[in-house]
């Protein structure tokens, strides 16, 4: 399968470490002992079919599990070294963690304070400092020559690729060092879909991005590795290219070329 982007020959640097992951909704396991590295620069996709424990595996990495009731964790995350699962400053964690949801989710406000919102909170008041953070984020997800001109019109009056790739400049405007999506895509067209997979893969350039998607043809076309789950089990994972063609789980062979799932 060609890929857009071939993976770096020099080594990566290991930015998220999982060890022993295991969550539990009360008596449901949801996740079962996950262990895997994620490399700095690069896209990671998870595959595998509903239900199997992608978006609840992605939510433990800024901590948004939190927020349902009987959740119970054990194991290790650490980013950048520091454990993320206990002592850890929560709205700093999500920071550094952005996240970009399925459905685009913009705020009812205008473009212009949609992207500002996140700044604001962390203490930027200055008018130029967040024109320049807005332009700038605007920029980095393609779509500044698309909204320039109406910065300060609402949000919600745009198309829903236009709305996604805000979402993406929200995240992009509290300088996150990971960006966690979780099938930003499904809910757009072809044209808005080709345009955030291309913005994907240059933003890898400065971001480390995860991301969920049940789309084979675009987790073979811009991620550098590949996770297959299956009923809360991390089966296999490696490079897109091995796990596309030569997959070592019969299991993810059965799914890449939609025998099940």
């Amino acid at each position: 399968m060609g890929l857009k982007n071939s993976m770096n020959t020099k080594p990566r640097k290991t930015k998220i470490k999982i060890r022993d992951l295991n969550l539990y909704y009360g008596d449901f396991k949801a996740l079962n002992n996950i262990n895997m590295n994620i490399y700095e620069g690069e896209i990671t996709a998870l595959i595998g079919p509903s239900g199997c424990g992608k978006s609840t595996f992605l939510k433990t990495l800024n901590r948004l599990n939190d927020l349902i009731e009987n959740v119970k964790i054990t194991g290790s995350i650490t980013l950048d070294g520091q454990e993320i699962l206990t002592n850890v400053d929560v709205v700093e964690l999500r920071k550094r963690v952005g996240m970009v949801f399925q459905k685009p989710n913009p705020f009812p406000m205008s473009i212009y304070d949609n992207v500002a919102y996140g700044p604001k909170i962390h203490g930027v008041k200055k008018k130029a400092a967040l024109d320049e953070i807005v332009e700038k984020s605007l920029k980095s997800a393609a779509l500044w020559e698309e909204v320039s001109d109406r910065l300060h019109k609402s949000a919600l009056g745009i198309s829903g690729g236009q709305q996604q790739r805000l979402c993406i400049a929200r995240t992009l405007a509290t300088e996150p060092d990971i960006i966690l999506m979780d099938e930003p895509t499904s809910a757009l067209d072809p044209i808005s879909n080709s345009k955030i997979e291309d913005l994907c893969v240059k933003l890898k350039q400065k971001y480390t991005i995860i991301m969920v998607t049940h789309n084979m043809q675009q987790a073979g076309r811009i991620s550098d590795r590949t996770a297959f789950f299956l009923l809360g089990d991390l089966v296999e994972y490696n490079t897109t290219e091995k796990i596309f063609s030569k997959p070592e789980d019969e299991r993810t062979e059965r799914y890449i070329t939609g025998r099940f799932g």
